[in-house]
Parts: C-alpha cells; structure tokens; sequence
C-alpha cells in the first residue's frame, strides 16, 4: 500500500511540474532558440510570431504542447502498470497535468484554459472519448475564435461521453473531474464574452508593430 502512494506521489509531481511549465518557455530553449516571451503577449504576440516564424511556426509549438502533455500522463500510466492500475495512472497523471495547467506553480498559479492537456488525458485513457473531447475543442475554438468557448465545450462533451465509454468508477470519477475543473476555470470567460472583453484568436497580421519600437 505504501509502494501505492509513492507511485502516486512521484506521478503527481512530475505531471504537475510538467503542466506548470510553459509550453513557451520549452520551446524558446529548445526549439526557437529565443525568449518567445519577449516578442509580445495575446495578439501581439500571435501576429509577431506569424510574421516571424510563419505556420510552420505554430505547428512546432503545437507538437511542444502535445509532447509535454504526452510524456507526463504516459509515464504516470507506466508507473502505475507496476501495481497494475495503468488506466490509472495515466488519468491521475492527466487530471495533476491539468491542475499545473490551469494553476501553474512557477506563473504565480495564473493559468490558460487547459483545454489540450485535458484532450491529451482523454485520449491516452480512451480514445474515442480522446477524439470527441479534441474535435469539440477545436470545432468551438474555430468556429468562435475563442479558446475559452473550446475548452468549456470540450469539458461538457468529456463529462458526458465519460458516462458512456467509461467504466470503472475510479476511472470515471477522475476523468470527470479533470473535465469539470477546465469548465469551472472557464466558466467566467463567459462573462468576459459578453461584456467583448475576451481575446479572440486570430491569426491575421496586425502591422500596429510598425509603429512600435523594435522588440
């Protein structure tokens, strides 16, 4: 029982640690070669990018993303394979993943809206559900240009698909928790939608930087 919730602990760790690192500062180490956060925040940011690094640019960011939500919720899956609980493992590996996320220990617990690495939770514990939960993010987020609307969107389907593909209550109650914690968190985005104070996604050029000074 004790090896049990070492392995828990060692899990929650390192999948914690992993969600409260920013996908931006991985890649600027190891991929772009420069502080990514000093070229801009919100829509700035997206518009220097692009005029910087183009789509291939995104692409790459997007598979950082994917691999530092991957790795954690696997390895989590394989330690737990060792008491034989490897569904598990990598949904409580997903579910302290998305904690890091959503309120990130090196970001003064300032988070975003979770919404890939609770698809990854999804996907590496069923993967039909995997694949509602991403087509729902992604359909939302592009339809209405909001990240947010995809993430709340996403967290309803993985709650509602959980109570028909899942079994085992363990399982269950941890990917539906996952699921309802990025709801939550995003729930008063709606509000900020309301009011239009709520970024929208865009990836169109905004040449405002020719009138900035160099960054």
């Amino acid at each position: 029982m004790i090896g049990y919730w070492i392995l828990l602990l060692i899990t929650a760790f390192i999948s914690y640690c992993c969600g409260s690192i920013s996908t931006l500062s991985i890649a600027s180490v190891f991929v772009f070669h420069r502080d990514l956060h000093r070229i801009g925040k919100k829509r700035m940011f997206v518009s220097n990018f692009r005029r910087l690094y183009g789509y291939k640019g995104f692409a790459k960011l997007i598979l950082v993303e994917l691999l530092r939500d991957f790795i954690p919720v696997l390895l989590g899956g394989l330690l737990l394979s060792i008491k034989g609980h490897a569904d598990i493992g990598r949904a409580f590996a997903g579910f302290c993943l998305v904690l890091g996320r959503l309120f990130p220990v090196f970001n003064y617990f300032r988070g975003s809206h979770a919404s890939v690495c609770m698809a990854v939770t999804m996907f590496c514990s069923n993967t039909s559900l995997g694949i509602v939960t991403g087509l729902l993010v992604l359909a939302l987020t592009w339809l209405t240009r909001y990240l947010s609307l995809g993430a709340i969107a996403g967290a309803l389907g993985a709650i509602l698909v959980t109570f028909l593909v899942v079994d085992g209550n363990l399982l269950r109650m941890l990917l539906i928790l996952t699921a309802a914690i990025v709801l939550v968190k995003n729930l008063p985005a709606l509000r900020r939608i309301s009011r239009n104070t709520e970024m929208r996604m865009s990836l169109e050029e905004d040449i405002s930087y020719k009138f900035d000074e160099k960054f």
